[in-house]
């Protein structure tokens, strides 16, 4: 059995989690709902938060040369 405590906001027709849900589709789970009041929510996540729970996989270049990869333009290391 495996716990995880996440946040979610009921947006009148579902919940809408604050996180990723690491499950694997078709598994059942308990729900249990405990109200959080405002003062006790967590701030909102940065977008580096937010980019970093993503677990994105890139060269370490990446961004230097954003404009290359965008425009799938090929250039000698040099440039």
């Amino acid at each position: 059995m495996m716990i995880q405590e996440l946040e979610a906001i009921f947006d009148g027709t579902a919940l809408q989690l604050e996180s990723p849900l690491n499950l694997v589709a078709g598994t059942r789970v308990r729900i249990i709902i405990e109200s959080v009041l405002p003062d006790e929510i967590n701030p909102p996540k940065t977008f580096l938060k937010t980019a970093q729970s993503l677990k994105l996989r890139g060269d370490p270049d990446w961004s230097e040369k954003i404009d290359q990869y965008l425009s799938a333009a090929t250039f000698s290391e040099n440039d």
